[in-house]
């Protein structure tokens, strides 16, 4: 699966962190904030208690189970990305 939302939808809310993680918004992501791993657009930010992690959709997916007991916030913008590239209209 490379598409968030398209699996688990009737588990719970949009996104991959369903409990435990406070998902409240900060300040939007931008296309200027970019991945810590591999510098692609970020959709996640990850706030720990000594800073935050940038990461693509990707790149959340693949280190969710790293941050997500130890993250102080969780923003999961991802859903965007269906947006912006035009697959909320086939979705449907």
């Amino acid at each position: 699966m490379s598409e968030p939302g398209t699996a688990k939808k009737a588990e719970g809310p949009p996104g991959w962190f369903y409990g435990g993680v406070t998902t409240t918004t900060t300040s939007p992501l931008t296309a200027a904030d970019r991945c810590d791993r591999c510098g692609a657009q970020a959709y996640v930010r990850v706030v720990l208690a000594n800073g935050e992690l940038l990461f693509c959709a990707h790149h959340a997916r693949a280190h969710a189970p790293a941050f997500t007991d130890v993250a102080t916030l969780v923003q999961d913008e991802t859903d965007r990305l269906l947006e912006e590239h035009g697959a909320g209209a086939n979705a449907r």
